[in-house]
């Protein structure tokens, strides 16, 4: 695509080119055979380097899989020439559909700006797809935060274990991007004229802003695994108590029982008719003391606080 009256020709290759094709537009565009080998290589760091007339950047960007439920993130290479911008990228999406359409309805400074305003342009698109990211990022934590206050379960806990690995995952793709924005933004490339380094220090705020909320993110997610951890315990801890209660009340009972249960033959009040019922109304009378004494404790809930207002 042409650009502007100057000429700047953008070539946007979407997909992993063969060697083939990358060959001959590296031989067409006279690309160092490093910048090559890195377009081929899509595990490459975010990085800017300087061949001759040329800067070669690395960009990652990040995308959110709907059906996996999780963020990944794909290269992307821009190579700076005077009159010239390559783009690769190996996502199945287009990226830079927004600039290509901006291009084709004649609107904005693409025109009439350079080849280092288009690159420019491009950085500012990928690294705006990091706040959509986020707000979907943002969106499963909100779930997950309502989940574990009212309804936590097993499940819940291998959820924050994945968005803990996700929020992993977005912290180490930002970081070199921060570090790539602001070694661009300083000047150190003299393809950028000096009136676009403003738009680059702009994309670089928005990257400061973009880790900012990662890392609230991150704080969150470990909250809200304590509130977790803090849950399954009350939980345990009021299970427990159940039955410690329910044992308790069977310790007295199963004393009674336990002495009209030994088999000797003189035992006393044996021979009486009213013993039997004499030793339910007693046994009976043990559980209620006790539920009493711990309902007054405040161990079956209210009686404690009962007491203390009064």
């Amino acid at each position: 695509m042409k650009v502007g009256q100057e000429g700047v020709i953008w070539l946007d290759i979407q997909g992993s080119p063969d060697t083939a094709l990358l060959e001959s537009i590296g031989q067409h565009c006279g690309l160092h055979p490093l910048v090559l080998e890195d377009i081929q290589n899509p595990v490459q760091r975010p990085k800017a380097e300087n061949y001759e007339q040329q800067v070669f950047i690395v960009l990652r960007a990040l995308v959110y899989i709907e059906k996996k439920d999780r963020v990944a993130s794909h290269q992307i290479s821009l190579v700076l020439a005077p009159g010239l911008v390559l783009s690769f990228h190996d996502g199945d999406r287009p990226v830079f559909e927004a600039v290509r359409q901006r291009l084709r309805n004649s609107r904005g400074r693409f025109r009439s700006l350079g080849a280092d305003y288009l690159v420019y342009a491009l950085i500012d698109v990928a690294v705006d797809q990091y706040f959509a990211v986020l707000e979907r990022f943002a969106g499963r934590l909100e779930t997950l935060e309502t989940r574990v206050l009212h309804h936590a379960t097993p499940q819940t806990l291998q959820t924050i274990q994945r968005l803990k690995r996700d929020a992993m995952a977005l912290r180490k793709t930002a970081w070199p991007m921060r570090e790539l924005l602001a070694e661009l933004a300083r000047g150190d490339f003299e393809q950028f004229r000096p009136e676009t380094l403003v738009y680059l220090r702009d994309v670089y705020d928005h990257l400061a802003e973009i880790i900012d909320n990662i890392e609230n993110y991150r704080d969150i997610l470990s909250g809200t695994l304590d509130i977790y951890l803090s849950s399954v315990n009350n939980r345990t801890n009021e299970v427990m108590k159940v039955l410690t209660i329910i044992a308790t009340l069977f310790i007295p009972l199963t004393f009674v029982t336990g002495i009209f249960g030994m088999n000797f033959k003189y035992m006393a009040i044996l021979d009486y008719p009213w013993a039997f019922p004499a030793t339910l109304i007693i046994m009976g009378a043990l559980g209620v003391l006790l539920l009493g004494y711990f309902w007054r404790k405040g161990w079956l809930g209210g009686g404690g606080a009962l007491r203390e207002r009064r």
